[in-house]
């Protein structure tokens, strides 16, 4: 059943792409309608002044569909701005989305009823999108107000537990669980560890993960097992100090408890930059490489730092903050440009303060300390980051935030039609990337 599965995916994509040369295509699993979105630029972006067209194209099972389309366009996770309706006419139409007199992006929002069934899709297109620059300004003591705390932190004995983790062993790799104790405040990290079977002293790149956001187990740790199979030691953490061997019940029920709305960990202690929760898992980040670099197999060379959203954002940080850190990959980051919402028609990241109610004058000035566009300002080591542009958890408004100031060397893979997730292809582009640039 699986590999029927598999081939009639197959002939279903191979099918939309005759349809349609240069498209965007985004088919949910088991759908019945397949929307088909078009822009009349092949990479989605324009220039301000420019007006963008798409193309829309509406199946079921296959099948083009007539009927009537209402859509929205706003900007980019905005209140909508205009609306209208075209006529589908043997399964296609044109949607006339205008332009941006700023740099920026625009979202269509569609939406039809075929059969007494409703289906929606979105599709964003970009406007001078290399002029955009972030909101959040860097304070005067950014750099003073972390390297006093690198400093303190110095003074913090290393400090863990390393125990064996026999369910994720492979025949590559063993696999250990890590406590980090990361302040002296005795707060801890967990993490699973993948050292490479018979490596020798001195042998082995090493790579840190972070995590997406959420009070959450750490998902899959063996999705990544390919690090460990070329030779790198691996360490996939959390940042509550909840052991990962706790049950999905006891970590909803703490998610429940502690982490919903104004009371969750990204709203905790924002009144004050040194009460704000988020210090500690920046400063976990460094206690992390400081424990992967004192392992024996370490090479002495290459730190690698590689995750998404929230990791993508603490990657991002980690880099910034400690210059063991020889490369960095970064998946649509959070935590970027988070107070931009403060201004009229601007865009702000991850966790989008403004709809808990959190996001005023006071706040502002703490996020400063803590939002990754300021942490990019000052990353010297290569950055590779991926984004789409059909984002709205981590706008891509917010990506260009970040890689228009990055002054590293960079590269980038941008998947316009990706929502918030990436493939696995390119999961492992980024430890391919690694890979080939290890110092040597």
């Amino acid at each position: 059943m699986k590999n029927k599965s598999r081939k009639f995916s197959l002939i279903a994509f191979l099918l939309v792409m005759a349809i349609c040369n240069v498209c965007a295509e985004n088919y949910p699993y088991r759908s019945d309608f397949l929307w088909v979105t078009a822009p009349n630029h092949a990479d989605w972006l324009y220039k301000t002044g420019e007006k963008a067209q798409v193309e829309v194209q509406l199946y079921r099972y296959g099948v083009a569909q007539d009927g009537e389309v209402t859509y929205t366009i706003c900007r980019d996770m905005l209140d909508a701005g205009r609306t209208g309706k075209v006529v589908l006419k043997r399964g296609k139409a044109v949607v006339d989305m205008g332009t941006r007199r700023d740099p920026g992006f625009l979202d269509l929002c569609l939406t039809a009823n075929i059969g007494g069934q409703t289906t929606t899709h979105h599709v964003k297109v970009g406007f001078s999108v290399d002029k955009i620059q972030p909101y959040t300004k860097e304070p005067a003591d950014f750099t003073s107000f972390w390297q006093k705390e690198l400093d303190e932190l110095k003074s913090v004995p290393l400090s863990y537990t390393r125990e064996p983790a026999h369910e994720y062993d492979t025949d590559k790799a063993d696999a250990y669980l890590v406590r980090l104790v990361v302040n002296k405040q005795k707060q801890c990290i967990y993490g699973y560890l993948f050292v490479p079977k018979g490596c020798g002293k001195g042998s082995c790149p090493v790579v840190l993960s972070p995590p997406g956001a959420g009070v959450k187990t750490i998902k899959e740790p063996l999705r990544h097992r390919y690090y460990a199979d070329n030779g790198c030691i691996r360490f996939e953490t959390e940042i509550h100090g909840l052991d990962p061997r706790m049950t999905d019940g006891q970590f909803k029920e703490i998610s429940t408890a502690f982490n919903t709305g104004a009371n969750g960990y990204l709203c905790q202690g924002l009144d004050s930059r040194d009460g704000y929760y988020m210090k500690h898992v920046y400063l976990g980040l460094v206690r992390a490489i400081d424990f992967l670099t004192s392992l024996p197999e370490w090479d002495g060379k290459n730190v690698a730092v590689q995750g998404g959203s929230q990791g993508g954002a603490l990657s991002l940080v980690a880099a910034a903050l400690d210059s063991r850190v020889t490369l960095c990959c970064a998946n649509h980051p959070a935590l970027a440009d988070m107070a931009a919402y403060r201004e009229k028609g601007r865009t702000g990241g991850y966790p989008h303060m403004q709809r808990i109610g959190v996001l005023n004058e006071r706040t502002e000035k703490t996020l400063q300390y803590y939002d990754v566009v300021n942490f990019a300002r000052h990353i010297s080591c290569p950055v590779r980051m991926t984004w789409g542009y059909n984002d709205n958890t981590c706008p891509p408004t917010t990506s260009y935030a970040v890689w228009n100031v990055l002054q590293c060397p960079k590269s980038s893979l941008i998947t316009p039609i990706n929502e918030h997730w990436t493939s696995d292809a390119t999961e492992r582009g980024h430890c391919e990337w690694i890979l080939s640039n290890l110092i040597k």
